[in-house]
């Protein structure tokens, strides 16, 4: 594994926690428009368990590319409804807020650190369904030290697409038996995996991604498996 020049890494779940991050900004949004009797952690899981089926449509070319932004917005109204609010009723920059919140989702405890001791001996990268501001915006706010930064909005294209791995390994000059990705979630590593490239699994509680429960998991022995991003800098070193 000494040859190993990048590391992308997935990010929603695996670098942050969108899960603790989306259900404490869902919570104050409905404290607000006092609705406090609805479950914002629930809310927030359905929220994010449309994902899927929104992005479906583009992975198989029957809608045109749209950043992850537009998507979490068509989601957030939908599934509002779904919980007895109105989304005309509410104030637009409020949802406009609320759809912001995933510009600013929280770090694991062992992200920053991580990373810095990674990026001394690797580029970091994230590669993530996330686009370019959002991330952007995101790295600049929890003190992520990307050393440049891949949003989905570049390829045009959603994980587990080949042409995210691909064209990340394309952009950067790098084979993809010489980059890995980290990732918690095993289809992504799957799909890094079918490209060529390396995998490092890490075990992130509560990170699961509800748009895809139902889903065989994958069963395999990845390159690395580390309990966060510390040990496997540790590893690497």
């Amino acid at each position: 594994m000494s040859g190993i020049e990048v590391l992308f890494f997935d990010v929603l779940g695996t670098v942050v926690d969108w899960r603790g991050s989306i259900t404490a900004e869902t919570r104050a949004f409905l404290k607000r428009h006092e609705a406090e009797q609805v479950d914002a952690g629930a809310l927030a899981d359905a929220w994010v368990g449309r994902y899927d089926a929104s992005v479906d449509p583009i992975r198989a070319g029957t809608r045109p590319f749209v950043p992850l932004d537009i998507l979490n917005m068509e989601n957030l109204t939908a599934t509002l409804a779904v919980f007895g609010l109105d989304p005309a009723a509410l104030p637009q920059d409020e949802l406009e807020d609320l759809n912001q919140a995933w510009h600013r989702l929280k770090p694991w405890p062992d992200a920053v650190e991580g990373l810095s001791r990674l990026k001394q001996t690797h580029i970091v990268a994230p590669l993530s369904d996330g686009n370019t501001r959002l991330l952007v915006n995101m790295a600049k706010r929890a003190g992520l030290p990307w050393d440049t930064v891949l949003g989905a909005d570049i390829f045009r294209a959603y994980k587990p697409m080949p042409e995210v791995y691909l064209g990340a390994c394309s952009l950067l000059g790098v084979s993809p038996d010489r980059a890995m990705l980290v990732a918690a979630h095993d289809y992504d590593l799957d799909g890094a995996r079918l490209c060529g490239m390396k995998t490092a699994y890490v075990r992130r509680d509560h990170a699961a991604d509800p748009s895809k429960i139902g889903e065989r998991v994958v069963s395999a022995d990845w390159d690395y498996n580390a309990s966060d991003l510390v040990e496997l800098a540790d590893m690497l070193k």
